[in-house]
């Protein structure tokens, strides 16, 4: 990819199709893609859905979900269907800092096309109806939110782009907010498998599991995270050794944003620094040790 010429391009967000034909957006800006490359819609069903486990709920309940980077809305469009289709009731809560996502998928019929007209209107409606909160997501985390979502959330979905692109709402502190909003049995759901942000679960008092993946360059699909143990969850995984001892590796070192108001360069830099001060084995020795990126089994994750 060229470097952009001006602002207007850096800030580019260009329509593509992804893996599964459904619409998505490459962001300039950030250097990567909305989605996954099997696509956008297969993303949002196999990483966000299916690990949300919406059987567990009683049809009828009201289900309080809190999703992190809304984007191009394919994500929220997926739970609203899997909502209908398990009888339950959403109580969504939405935090995004950029609307031109969201307007452009909306504008697009390649974008329309997979939904039907009252999950559109649907998605339309929460994103006039207040509940979609429009800004930096640490700030509407520090006080956007309602004070009574606190350890009530059934579900937060985790969808920023990677730590290393956006580390300000990956650090811990974000982490830990979001890990406050969960209720006993709530879920944070995420494609991100990086140790960082694994580590920082955990720091945050999570258990952790993988999404299962039959992809042979991945190892998984993302990773759930819940105050109580998902190890026996039957649509989940445990953490292999590989991925246990990359937590205690120096790739485990978390983001860190004390103030709520660090800019990734900033954040990027401390963290290289405690990397080097971790007592852990070198992200470099645990790939050799594993064969990742060396041409073994799997890739590291972003």
């Amino acid at each position: 990819m060229t470097s952009p010429g001006s602002a207007a391009e850096a800030g580019a967000l260009l329509p593509l199709r992804s893996g599964d034909g459904s619409f998505s957006l490459h962001s300039a800006a950030f250097g990567e893609a909305f989605h996954a490359d099997r696509g956008a819609v297969r993303e949002a069903v196999e990483t966000f859905v299916r690990p949300s486990a919406l059987g567990r709920y009683d049809a009828g309940r009201r289900l309080r979900v809190v999703e992190l980077c809304v984007g191009t809305g394919t994500n929220t469009l997926a739970l609203l269907q899997a909502c209908d289709d398990h009888g339950l009731t959403l109580d969504w809560w939405g935090l995004e800092l950029d609307p031109r996502p969201l307007q452009l998928a909306l504008a697009s019929d390649d974008f329309r096309r997979p939904w039907d007209a009252g999950r559109l209107q649907a998605l339309e409606a929460l994103a006039t109806s207040g509940r979609l909160l429009w800004g930096d997501a640490r700030h509407s985390l520090a006080g956007g939110l309602p004070d009574d979502l606190r350890g009530r959330v059934d579900l937060v979905w985790h969808d920023a782009f990677s730590p290393r692109r956006c580390p300000q709402l990956w650090s811990l502190e974000v982490l830990q907010q979001l890990a406050a909003l969960l209720a006993p049995d709530g879920r944070l759901v995420t494609y991100c498998a990086a140790a960082a942000v694994r580590a920082g679960l955990q720091q945050a008092g999570l258990q952790l599991a993988s999404i299962p993946c039959s992809d042979p360059d991945r190892w998984c699909h993302g990773t759930v995270a819940s105050p109580v143990e998902l190890e026996h969850d039957p649509g989940l995984r445990a953490l292999t050794p590989m991925e246990r001892e990359h937590l205690t590796s120096r790739a485990g070192e978390p983001y860190r944003d004390p103030d709520g108001r660090g800019e990734a360069p900033a954040l990027l830099a401390a963290r290289d620094l405690a990397q080097r001060q971790h007592p852990g084995i070198s992200t470099g020795a645990w790939r050799r040790r594993w064969g990742v990126g060396t041409g073994g089994p799997t890739a590291a994750p972003q």
